[in-house]
């Protein structure tokens, strides 16, 4: 799809949102679009999918669009009244729908006029009312502090009650999270994912617009840090318009550009308006290539492809239209330099670059975006968190791969990692977490131990061809190390795979990974992964070397990885 005026994102929004208008309950307070299970209860669930999609339609209203408006108007005001049938209820601490008041609040802050001032008196004051249970109740101490400062803001300037008390802690622990350089910490979290960017530096963004007069200083903080994080945050994004799969809440895909979308809505121009604009359109477009939707046009959970395995248990039906936060520089005018502009590729950018505060080395390696983190992460998430963080290479163009379960290879899918079978046993064990890290500007070295009594120190160093990993090895127990490079699709055009002496190979049309290793007894291998592992697509296979572990000594392996993208 063409992406270069206004009316062409308009295009685009409307090609995702306008499936779910036949969905909306009666009331249009609700939306189901599914069946599937999450932490929350049903009035959340459909709440939630109900409040998403004004991430677009705010900014469509400011930018002078119509559409959705009667929907939103009786939406808010019978999801807010108790005698209602699809009133939204009221709250429990780390209630999933203060989330989605965030949406709801950023209207009322950028388009009153279509979510406030239609409303009746007394709808205006359940609206006021309900809003108002966030600062009566205990929320994580992370980005959601944002949502409570975003409902504050709207509040004070409907000239509602609200609280200071909690506006002013809300900004002060998010100060608290700031960790220099451009980068936030996700409160007490060590990860650095997508969350830094389409939470912490969006919602600063928004803040910076919203409160520019009453909040100067805070708001060129949020808007100078901002400028730092996107000269860093660019090296996630591919040429052909993916972006780094890395992390949790993946299935908000789209959602991994929202960043550049508010950069450019606060009027930030360090990175020129035409390279902000290529960054956002060839996003949009390459997921529009991807198989997110099902038959009915509604966004899936998954990445690639549907796919419930790689889910959070936070992941209900409508969870993935996060994403439409992308579309917020649709609230920007007519005559706003971005739509003049034509969209432009991205700036060289250097082959290796240390992203220090994200505790990694990024690596554009030929048409491929390569990342290799230090292992950084919370020991205990939301599912499946040592895949999403702590495999040594992480691929726009290959991916990674989620695990079925702990036992037998294939079912591990174990891609990018390496991986330990202890003798007489099947379970794989591959690295959770660094217990120690450290990251130079040409490798990653990491202390850590995927089970008691095994420990590894492992040095990955970016290569012309790939990657080159060393690791050290002692090992209380008699085992079997399998060094894995990425995951390659299967059945497609001149797919094929080999395994000789040291090495395995697998390869097609469009890419390739060969992996040679040295160590005690290396010999090659092809991993048949199980299906629906892989985030990109639905079969791959993984080449890989292993090596004997004997008990009781140290050992040095060194396996290289090679990769290819055609």
């Amino acid at each position: 799809m063409k992406l270069e005026t206004k009316k062409d994102f308009q295009k685009w929004m409307f090609q995702v949102l306008d499936p779910l208008k036949p969905l909306y309950s009666e009331g249009c307070a609700r939306l189901h679009l599914g069946d599937s299970g999450v932490t929350y209860p049903e009035v959340s669930i459909e709440m939630e999918a109900f409040s998403r999609p004004l991430w677009a339609l705010v900014p469509l209203w400011l930018g002078g669009g119509k559409g959705f408006e009667e929907i939103y108007r009786k939406g808010l005001e019978n999801g807010t009244d108790p005698v209602h049938p699809e009133y939204w209820d009221g709250f429990g601490d780390y209630d999933q729908r203060f989330v989605e008041m965030a949406a709801i609040a950023s209207g009322l802050i950028f388009t009153p006029e279509k979510l406030w001032e239609p409303l009746s008196e007394e709808g205006k004051k359940n609206l006021e009312k309900w809003l108002y249970g966030i600062n009566e109740h205990i929320i994580p101490d992370c980005n959601w502090q944002f949502f409570m400062i975003l409902v504050n803001v709207a509040l004070k300037k409907l000239d509602c009650r609200y609280s200071e008390e909690r506006l002013f802690s809300g900004l002060e622990k998010i100060e608290s999270y700031y960790i220099g350089e451009g980068w936030y910490r996700d409160g007490g979290s060590s990860q650095k994912d997508y969350y830094i960017s389409f939470a912490l530096h969006y919602y600063g963004l928004l803040y910076a617009v919203a409160m520019e007069d009453e909040d100067p200083e805070r708001c060129l903080n949020f808007k100078e840090r901002a400028k730092v994080f996107a000269r860093d945050f660019i090296y996630w994004f591919d040429e052909n318009g993916s972006a780094l799969p890395y992390g949790r809440s993946l299935s908000y895909r789209f959602g991994e550009a929202a960043f550049w979308s508010a950069y450019v809505f606060a009027g930030l121009e360090d990175i020129p308006a035409g390279v902000v604009k290529g960054i956002l359109s060839r996003h949009l477009n390459w997921w529009l290539e991807q198989k997110i939707f099902d038959r009915d046009g509604v966004l899936t959970i998954g990445y690639g492809y549907p796919n419930l395995i790689m889910g959070e248990r936070y992941n209900a039906p409508g969870s993935p239209y996060w994403g439409m936060k992308t579309l917020l520089c649709l609230g920007l005018p007519d005559d706003h330099p971005f739509w003049q502009t034509e969209a432009e590729e991205l700036p060289k950018l250097e082959s290796v670059k240390m992203l220090k505060q994200a505790d990694m080395i990024m690596h554009r390696h030929g048409k491929d975006v390569i990342a290799y983190p230090a292992g950084v992460c919370e020991r205990y998430g939301h599912g499946h968190v040592p895949e999403k963080y702590s495999k040594f290479a992480y691929s726009t163009r290959f991916g990674f791969s989620i695990a079925k379960s702990q036992i037998v290879l294939h079912e591990n899918a174990p891609d990018s990692a390496l991986a330990f079978v202890i003798d007489g046993d099947d379970y794989v064990f591959v690295r959770k977490y660094s217990d120690s890290y450290e990251v130079f500007p040409d490798r990653v070295v990491s202390s850590w131990h995927p089970f008691p009594g095994i420990t590894v120190t492992s040095t990955v160093i970016p290569k012309e061809y790939g990657h080159l990993r060393i690791h050290e090895i002692h090992s209380q127990y008699d085992c079997t190390a399998y060094d894995c490079g990425f995951s390659v699709k299967k059945f497609t055009e001149s797919y094929e795979q080999k395994a000789e002496e040291n090495t395995a190979s697998v390869s097609h049309k469009a890419q390739a990974c060969r992996v040679s290793g040295e160590g005690p007894e290396a010999a090659g291998l092809v991993i048949e992964a199980d299906p629906n592992t892989n985030v990109l697509y639905p079969n791959g296979s993984i080449p890989a070397v292993s090596y004997r572990i004997k008990k009781g000594e140290t050992v040095r392996l060194e396996t290289k990885v090679e990769s290819f993208v055609f």
